[in-house]
């Protein structure tokens, strides 16, 4: 065979090899992979319409709804002591007797003398009728008459002091005397007791004065305290904002009832305090991650199908509360961001996405813990 044909059968078997190499399913797998590579995965979680609540923690201290120090207010000694430490007592109830002797016996003078100065004014004013007696002698009869009364109820106050009943329905605190003890008016005297009326609890709290605008009577509250090792939470409601604000800590004493608390919570306990400021109600929120600030402002990342495929759209938003992850948001355009719509929400600031990015949704995997 000439050498120009057997060249000539060469180079057509190679082209052959190569047309046939050009058309077969590997050589598009190149392409393909080209274009799932150009698909950015990216976490996405829902739009989501809720309540979302502004609130501040703080630290109070737990008290008895009344407390009363119970104190002589006349001198003498003690005679009896009608209550056990720790002990209920009903209002009214007497509690201590002091010795009454003496001033049993002067108002039994003082009312003698008072029959007397009656019978007196009596016959005055039978003479004064008459004309047989002169006004001056008239007056001083009357007069005598109004001390007599006077004397003998000044006589019978200070009897109903020996006698120290509860002010109020509580419990009794630990006693500081003893029967026989001789007891003083002194404001330095030691009180013989204290009453504690537990039928509920008060609960006080310094707020800073840049929220008190937003505290006011029936603010609610949540407050955290320890009894028997584990923390119990119970609901509470402001009934007093001081009007006056403290100079050195800057801020204002709010006071408020604890609803319900269990017999652990003790009076002068300390408590963790959460004060709710604000409420927005059925608001559109997102995690705080998925807010992406930009020169022009906070925008969203939402998913948008275009051609049925995900790609990114930048959406503008205003955002209100933050609480607990969570922020409110509102769209400046209602049309491109609606509740259950998917937003990327984990890694923005670490991918490279732009308008239209085409997208591969992920569903995020922490999306159950964020504002619980």
């Amino acid at each position: 065979m000439p050498s120009f044909l057997f060249r000539g059968a060469v180079l057509a078997l190679l082209a052959t090899i190569l047309a046939s190499a050009g058309c077969s399913p590997k050589a598009k797998a190149p392409a393909a992979t080209a274009n799932s590579a150009t698909l950015q995965p990216v976490e996405v979680v829902p739009v989501n319409r809720r309540d979302l609540t502004e609130a501040i923690n703080l630290v109070g201290s737990v008290a008895a709804n009344e407390t009363a120090q119970i104190r002589a207010e006349i001198a003498g000694q003690i005679r009896e002591i009608l209550f056990n430490e720790g002990e209920r007592v009903t209002r009214g109830q007497i509690l201590v007797k002091i010795d009454d002797s003496e001033l049993v016996n002067q108002a039994a003078q003082a009312t003698a003398a008072f029959r007397l100065a009656e019978l007196n004014l009596e016959r005055t004013e039978n003479l004064a009728k008459n004309n047989l007696i002169s006004q001056a002698e008239a007056d001083g009869v009357r007069s005598e008459h109004a001390s007599s009364k006077a004397a003998l109820a000044l006589l019978r106050t200070r009897l109903a002091k020996t006698q120290l009943k509860a002010p109020f329905a509580g419990v009794t605190g630990s006693r500081s005397v003893s029967l026989g003890d001789y007891v003083t008016s002194s404001a330095a005297t030691p009180a013989i007791t204290t009453i504690n009326d537990l039928s509920r609890l008060k609960i006080d709290f310094q707020v800073p004065e840049r929220f008190l605008d937003k505290v006011k009577p029936g603010s609610k509250f949540a407050v955290q305290a320890r009894s028997g090792g584990e923390p119990t939470t119970i609901m509470g409601e402001v009934y007093f904002v001081n009007a006056v604000i403290d100079r050195t800590s800057r801020s204002s004493e709010v006071k408020g009832y604890l609803i319900d608390p269990p017999e652990q919570i003790k009076p002068g306990m300390f408590a963790n305090v959460e004060l709710v400021l604000d409420v927005h109600r059925g608001v559109l929120t997102v995690p705080e991650g998925a807010v992406l600030v930009t020169p022009r402002g906070p925008q969203l990342i939402a998913v948008k199908k275009i051609g049925g495929v995900d790609t990114a759209d930048f959406v503008p938003v205003t955002m209100g509360l933050r609480s607990r992850g969570l922020v409110e948001i509102e769209p400046i355009d209602k049309s491109r961001l609606h509740e259950g719509q998917q937003i990327v929400a984990a890694g923005v600031g670490a991918l490279i996405l732009y308008q239209g990015a085409k997208l591969e949704p992920r569903p995020q995997r922490s999306e159950f813990s964020i504002g619980n």
